[in-house]
């Protein structure tokens, strides 16, 4: 039976002890050897003093290490608590010290930042450092490993206890974290193994950071069933063709942006690219004419999947993907497809109602997949989680035939080349600038990205800062993806009769890219 994420690892290794778990580069590793040292680490980790469901935190880039702690985590029951390294110090330090890690693992890159916020993390007892040099106040990740039993930790995960604490911003711009537990993330292996088709001779391609649920929970379809996963550090579009060739990749995960750059490789029309099947791709609709050149190059290939960190999900299959089919088939490439199996959508009004088909409203979602709820914040597991649905705060329709429009984002959240980025917290950040008097962010379309951030500014009088040294002012605040494109001057910001921000009106006024 598979009750928790350690059984596929050690299904894996007792069925297929051979065969390539991951290859990463020049490194392969069987599912045998990849589950011995998962559980030497998680041997390792109970020395130092790690417990169950005390949190690891991680701070790398995809590397076979990091799935090897995933894979620590998963045998003995600790949290895995992610951290994207695109954020900025103060932002990190923000999500361990909610987190409360006993232990954090990060790579030798990472170390500069570490020292600068480690004050600041009491719980912290140990820091250990993938690669080198290790700094003196860590200990080396191969050090830790080999020290560990290969009989693994004395604990064993449960399948209702929390294995992902992953971090998600909310409407507010403080991040939350999410607590997904080994039940919900098997019913997600399951969902990802049946909508996308996976089987053992697979081989999926993952360019994803891992700390995103996106790679993880495609990961998971695929070792469900046994499949290799090809894992990048990055994303360079010639590597990742090169790889599709010498590899023979059956599947890839992209945003839209990430097709549109591996498309205009060259030499991309002569490459040999016949074993690909499918390209699952997320987080924005596939453009109208890079769809037509990616039919036209790869065939029926593309997928798209619609879900987020609290659970999901929906999606638009391969034989919907017709831009040359009739006005409901074009019109359905806009969507996010229909409810997967065992997945349940509903849209209802502002009192809760179900609405009728075309008619818009908030997309409520009840599904196994979804999160046990909110690290520390049960006011909003509370308002998300209700009546046995998840209340996504997206605003959508469904058509007559259940294929479901996102329409607006309740969150105001902006979707820039596959990246979450909420307003609220661009706003924050701008807001600290002293010449700063007020400030809105809307996004605004964009061929390549989806869309990219506008921040519609109002400044203190006598001020004069140019909108490079504001958005220069947001790097320092933020991760630098989230800063604005462009910055537009204005002398006031429109108001509702509340005395909040008219953002309609904004975007009408400034949504476009002219």
């Amino acid at each position: 039976m598979i009750d928790t994420l350690g059984d596929i690892l050690r299904n894996n290794a007792y069925k297929f002890p051979n065969e390539a778990a991951y290859v990463f580069g020049e490194r392969r590793i069987g599912f045998g050897e990849h589950h011995r040292r998962a559980a030497r680490l998680s041997s390792g980790l109970y020395a130092l003093g790690q417990r169950r469901q005390d949190r690891v935190s991680i701070l790398a880039q995809n590397s076979m290490e990091y799935m090897e702690i995933y894979g620590a985590c998963a045998l003995a029951g600790f949290i895995a608590a992610t951290v994207n390294f695109r954020l900025a110090p103060p932002e990190m330090a923000y999500i361990l010290g909610d987190a409360s890690p006993r232990i954090l693992v990060f790579e030798a890159q990472y170390a500069g930042v570490i020292e600068q916020i480690k004050s600041g993390l009491a719980t912290t007892e140990t820091y250990i450092c993938i690669g080198g040099p290790t700094p003196d106040w860590a200990l080396d990740y191969e050090a830790v490993l080999a020290g560990g039993a290969e009989s693994g930790a004395p604990s064993q995960a449960l399948p209702d206890e929390i294995m992902h604490l992953i971090y998600t911003s909310g409407t507010t711009g403080r991040p939350k974290g999410v607590m997904r537990s080994h039940r919900g993330d098997i019913a997600v292996a399951q969902l990802m193994a049946n909508e996308l088709g996976l089987i053992v001779s697979d081989r999926l391609q993952l360019i994803m950071p891992m700390f995103h649920v996106g790679a993880r929970f495609l990961q998971l379809g695929a070792h469900l069933r046994g499949a290799t996963v090809v894992l990048h550090r990055d994303f360079n579009p010639a590597e990742i063709v090169a790889t599709m060739m010498r590899e023979r990749i059956t599947m890839t995960h992209m945003a839209p942006t990430m097709v549109q750059a591996t498309l205009a490789v060259p030499g991309i029309d002569s490459a040999d690219l016949s074993s690909l099947h499918t390209i699952c791709y997320s987080a924005a609709p596939m453009p109208v004419p890079l769809l037509r050149r990616g039919l036209a190059l790869l065939g029926p290939v593309f997928l798209q999947l619609y879900g987020m960190t609290e659970g999901g999900g929906t999606t638009l299959h391969k034989r919907q993907h017709l831009p040359d089919g009739s006005p409901d088939d074009v019109k359905r490439l806009g969507s996010i497809g229909q409810a997967a199996p065992n997945v349940d959508v509903m849209i209802v009004d502002d009192d809760g109602r179900a609405v009728a088909a075309g008619q818009p409203g908030e997309i409520l979602t009840r599904t196994a997949t979804h999160m046990v709820g909110y690290w520390n914040n049960s006011a909003a597991t509370v308002a998300a989680l209700r009546g046995g649905w998840y209340y996504t705060g997206d605003l959508g329709y469904l058509d007559h035939e259940g294929f479901l429009y996102l329409v607006d984002r309740k969150k105001d959240m902006i979707i820039s080349g596959g990246e979450n980025i909420y307003s609220r917290e661009v706003e924050e950040a701008l807001a600290t600038h002293q010449a700063v008097h007020d400030v809105a962010v809307i996004g605004v379309k964009d061929d390549y990205w989806g869309e990219t951030v506008r921040a519609i500014t109002v400044l203190v009088p006598g001020q004069t800062p140019s909108a490079d040294d504001l958005i220069e002012h947001c790097r320092s605040q933020i991760a630098s993806y989230k800063k604005p494109k462009s910055i537009v001057f204005v002398d006031d910001l429109p108001r509702l009769p509340s005395g909040k921000i008219n953002k309609v009106i904004l975007r009408q006024l400034y949504g476009s890219t002219s």
